[in-house]
């Protein structure tokens, strides 16, 4: 085997590896509770997903045609920045709006912080009433 062909066949299993972390990403999206997991599962497996397959396409376009694509890379740079970012963005909305967490997830400890300035009780009371619509 030569070193061309031992670089095609490692393009060929990142692009099959993202592929897999996609697919998990995907069960993620379905099977977890509530949407900071949610988007936790979406923002960082999609990510590496995105990543794993972009970096094997680069490679096998690098050195089976010789051609290295400027896109590719910007493409990763860009999904590796702002993928992340959106799903921050994501949470601290759903946050916000008072979306609650799920029954599993533990302490909320940002919550007297982030609401210091209202009565506790209140946001407490807000929290439960949602509960009743789940």
């Amino acid at each position: 085997m030569s070193a061309k062909e031992i670089l095609e066949w490692a393009a060929i299993l990142l692009i099959l590896l993202g592929s897999i972390i996609s697919v998990i990403s995907a069960l993620g999206l379905i099977r977890l509770p509530d949407v900071y997991t949610r988007s936790h599962a979406a923002s960082k497996s999609s990510t590496l997903a995105v990543l794993v397959s972009l970096l094997g396409a680069f490679i096998y376009f690098w050195f089976h045609d010789g051609y290295v694509s400027i896109r590719l890379v910007l493409g990763i740079i860009f999904v590796f920045i702002t993928a992340p970012v959106a799903g921050h963005l994501i949470c601290r909305a759903a946050y916000r709006a008072r979306v609650p967490l799920a029954k599993g997830s533990g302490d909320d400890e940002l919550k007297p912080i982030l609401f210091a300035g209202e009565s506790l009780q209140v946001a407490d009371k807000e929290v439960e009433e949602d509960k009743k619509f789940e």
